[in-house]
């Protein structure tokens, strides 16, 4: 069965929300950093619903001209939580058992060194040829960079072949910008809807409500 948009070459995940549950430990961390700037304290629910961007694109509107010395603060409060907070969602580990029969990738807002150190903690360094997070590139999500620089360490060309795999709007827009396919995982009851996604310019190609649906499709295509 050659490739195709829905038998792909490579799938890239995005991390939090879409492979393991992290919130808590980056809400804690955030926490602490807006106490020291004198800023209101966030519940997980408002970090799930609020956190997109990476820091060097989100902090600035959050911390205003004091954002440098927000990312300075940050750092060592989420060295200090964020594995003990860490877990993968239901079924993930299972679903990328069966997706070891294609090239596997991590593209993610989360930057870099906090990333890969969650990818070791767990023991997934060996599922995936590319690890990238938030600063590994030029730019970050939603700009394609992330995604192509992750393609090229893995040997694979963008294209409708490559599926991105993630939960929110913003990952289906990284998709669109690669040239690769777009995949939901869940509803994105936290991003506004699957109803609202589906209706903006960067729809979802593909759509699974968990890791164990997306299980069952790839194992459809590894039976082909």
């Amino acid at each position: 069965m050659p490739p195709t948009a829905t038998n792909p070459t490579a799938i890239v995940f995005d991390w939090d929300n879409t492979l393991v549950d992290a919130w808590a430990g980056i809400v804690a961390a955030l926490n602490e950093v807006f106490a020291q700037f004198a800023l209101p304290p966030w519940t997980v629910r408002q970090g799930r619903e609020r956190i997109r961007g990476s820091m060097r694109d989100s902090f600035p509107a959050l911390f205003g001209d004091n954002w440098p010395d927000a990312v300075a603060a940050f750092a060592p409060a989420m060295q200090r939580v964020h594995l003990g907070h860490l877990a993968a969602l239901p079924g993930t580990a299972a679903m990328l058992d069966v997706a070891r029969a294609w090239k596997l990738a991590i593209v993610s807002n989360k930057a870099g060194p906090f990333l890969r150190r969650e990818v070791q903690h767990l023991g997934w360094n060996p599922r995936f040829g590319a690890v990238v997070g938030a600063g590994d590139c030029d730019a970050d999500k939603p700009h394609p960079a992330p995604i192509w620089h992750a393609l090229a360490r893995i040997g694979v060309q963008p294209g409708p072949a490559v599926w991105y795999v993630g939960d929110t709007a913003l990952d289906m827009q990284t998709a669109h910008a690669a040239g690769c396919t777009a995949v939901l995982l869940g509803d994105a009851a936290h991003d506004g809807g699957l109803a609202l996604m589906q209706k903006s310019d960067c729809p979802p190609g593909l759509h699974y409500a968990d890791a164990g649906a997306l299980a069952l499709a790839l194992g459809g295509l590894t039976r082909r």
